[in-house]
């Protein structure tokens, strides 16, 4: 299997790599570079998603700045919003993200100052906020990918920024923030109150989260996986207090080329996750057969990093245990991800996150013996149930309930 840039090379758009018609990556990146670069210029006046990016570069000197909307045609609030983006295609996640020029300007991740001071007050906003920023230069598109992230569109150092537009903040999160509350007290007051996870996630980036003397900006990379591990975390001390399931349920989600099956089995909880890499996904340019990674956590947890998934395993666990709460169910939970050779950009592990949530929102097939469930998942799985048996800590259990 040649490289994906040396695919992409010869390729030029015809579709080798099997996206399908109309959803090259390089084709979108170019398609939504033509238009914008009329409006991009030193001045960016626009809505506000609202959002801001810390970069983790040369922490704990590192790039903090809005992403401002280019693009009036687009709803501000959907382009840095992941949960409205399920079903849509590579080429309008892309456009999405190309219509964001992300401002940047470089402060230690505990400095106080105004360009900060206006980044919180936008964040902790409900609403859109408009933003005035001048950059030093044109902002460069030069669209960039990653494993965690969400893509991202056109950059450049500012030389200032303002807020210009009225926000919209929650009472109940202004108090909670002027409070100083640890963070994990503040996240379950705030779960509670109905916030969503990528309210909380920007919250706890721009540093607004925590006891004031502790408060720090958090690289957006690293706070996309705290608060799935923290939101987690915080959930499961009411789901291991709730009932079990009592049936085996398998859910199912498919998007971008990633095939989700969630199996559920009567017991305590306990949770791990397979990832089966297809040979030609982003990952697995030159091997010839499926790669599976996996993790596993017992009913008390984990303390240590699930190094050979990374984000995409806490994403995964999330969106699981988000389910779980609302069903007031606990269970053994095993999550089937197989990624498909189409796969050849990464998008970010909301992806992963929101496949969860979709699985776990449908409508289960039910079993009451676990072989049932096992004939079910031979016929929807890519690769042999065995593979997985084989790696399995939960699924090698044997329970006379089972049979």
């Amino acid at each position: 299997m040649e490289s994906s840039h040396s695919l992409c090379f010869q390729c030029k758009g015809r579709n080798w790599c099997g996206v399908g018609a109309g959803a090259c990556p390089v084709l979108a990146k170019i398609r939504a570079a033509v238009p914008l670069e009329k409006k991009i210029s030193r001045d960016v006046f626009g809505p506000c998603p609202p959002s801001v990016f810390v970069g983790d570069y040369n922490w704990p000197n590192v790039a903090i700045g809005p992403l401002v909307s280019v693009n009036d045609a687009l709803d501000a609030r959907a382009l840095d919003d992941p949960s409205k983006w399920f079903g849509s295609s590579y080429a309008e996640i892309i456009a999405f993200r190309s219509s964001l020029a992300r401002g940047m300007r470089s402060q230690h991740v505990k400095a106080r100052n105004r360009v900060l001071a206006d980044l919180q007050e936008s964040v902790l906003s409900t609403a859109p906020v408009d933003f005035e920023v001048r950059f030093k230069n044109v902002p460069r598109l030069n669209l960039s990918f990653s494993a965690v992230l969400q893509p991202m569109g056109p950059s450049g150092e500012m030389e200032d920024m303002r807020v210009t537009g009225a926000t919209k903040i929650p009472r109940k999160v202004d108090s909670i923030v002027n409070e100083g509350l640890r963070v994990s007290e503040a996240l379950p007051e705030l779960v509670g109150a109905g916030f969503d996870y990528y309210y909380l996630q920007k919250l706890l980036s721009a540093g607004l989260l925590g006891r004031e003397k502790e408060k720090k900006v958090v690289p957006t990379r690293w706070s996309i996986t705290a608060t799935d591990d923290l939101l987690g975390k915080q959930l499961l001390k009411k789901v291991r207090e709730f009932p079990e399931v009592s049936e085996f349920r398998v859910y199912s989600s498919e998007f971008l080329h990633n095939h989700f099956e969630i199996l559920l089995l009567p017991g305590a909880w306990e949770f791990e996750q397979f990832e089966a890499w297809s040979p030609g996904s982003v990952w697995t340019q030159e091997q010839n057969e499926a790669k599976i990674a996996h993790e596993y956590e017992p009913f008390g947890g984990r303390s240590d990093y699930a190094e050979t998934e990374g984000g995409g395993y806490y994403a995964g666990r999330f969106g699981v245990i988000e389910a779980l709460h609302v069903m007031q169910r606990q269970a053994r939970c095993v999550v089937f991800r197989e990624i498909g050779p189409e796969y050849r950009v990464p998008v970010g592990v909301w992806e992963v996150r929101e496949n969860a949530r979709h699985a776990m929102a449908s409508a289960p097939t039910k079993f009451s013996s676990l072989q049932e469930a096992f004939a079910e998942l031979r016929r929807r799985l890519r690769n042999p149930l065995e593979a997985y048996l084989a790696k399995s800590i939960v699924l090698r259990q044997k329970r006379l309930s089972e049979f």
